[in-house]
């Protein structure tokens, strides 16, 4: 059975607090972000990760290792003895703030949007964050014919191995849900390696005017024929995962496939 979304769901009462961090000779900042479930007696957790650009070496490397630490311990221990151990254990470079009282009907978002608006991390191109575009720039930036610059880069919350192929664009219409959602952030990779079969891929179609959507993403369908000792393209279709939608049938000439679709972000 398929779980009700998140916005179906009751909200429970929570329990948010902030891990600060006091260098010496730096300003007091927010280091993460710590959200209890009482309910479950479960710990999320978020943490900044540009350690090595704000912290001594030996300092940096502690830090590291600190989130694993805590979710580990969570785990082992519940959220309460954990937090509990936390504040018994803390030096004076790191700090809790008092808990506040928060409503969450999912935790795992909540987490993250508290992250967003309260921790500011540096950016680390294709370590941390990655470039946002939008689809006409994605487009100039994969044909090299200009220098492209994105709108601005957004940190990856979720357990990824980036990589600099990666990037984000917004997506909007209801031609691909419910998968990808209308105004979805969406992770793309450069090009697409391999069979396009069955792939869901950022597509330039030629000869189409904005209004008819000269950008799309759709599911990538070809058939081949034998022209003499080669093969060659028969039919390429490019579907929608929303049965509302109409397919297009285009020719080898007609479009450019820009980018493969990963996952939807936010």
């Amino acid at each position: 059975m398929t779980p009700p979304a998140p916005s179906l769901i009751t909200p429970r009462k929570g329990e948010c607090l902030f891990l600060q961090l006091a260098l010496p000779g730096a300003p007091v900042a927010n280091a993460g972000v710590l959200l209890i479930d009482p309910a479950q007696d479960r710990l999320y957790l978020k943490l900044r990760r540009d350690w090595d650009q704000i912290a001594e070496p030996d300092d940096a490397e502690v830090l590291e290792a600190l989130e694993d630490d805590l979710a580990r311990k969570a785990r082992e221990m519940g959220a309460a003895r954990c937090l509990a151990y936390l504040e018994d254990t803390l030096s004076n470079i790191l700090r809790l703030t008092a808990r506040e009282a928060v409503q969450a009907a999912d935790f795992d978002g909540r987490l993250k949007r508290l992250y967003r608006e309260h921790i500011q991390p540096r950016v680390l191109p294709f370590r941390t964050h990655l470039p946002v575009y939008s689809l006409r720039a994605a487009a100039g930036r994969f044909g090299g014919e200009m220098e492209v610059e994105p709108e601005g880069y957004q940190e990856i919350l979720d357990d990824l191995r980036l990589s600099d192929e990666m990037f984000l664009a917004h997506v909007a219409g209801r031609s691909m849900e419910p998968r990808i959602p209308d105004g979805s952030l969406c992770l793309f990779r450069w090009g697409v390696a391999g069979s396009r079969q069955g792939r869901l891929v950022l597509v330039e179609s030629f000869g189409l005017s904005e209004n008819q959507g000269r950008y799309t993403i759709k599911r990538y369908h070809s058939e081949k024929r034998q022209s003499g000792d080669a093969w060659e393209h028969a039919r390429i279709v490019l579907e929608p995962l929303n049965p509302e939608f109409e397919r297009w049938e285009l020719g080898p000439g007609d479009f450019r496939v820009i980018a493969e679709f990963l996952r939807v972000i936010e």
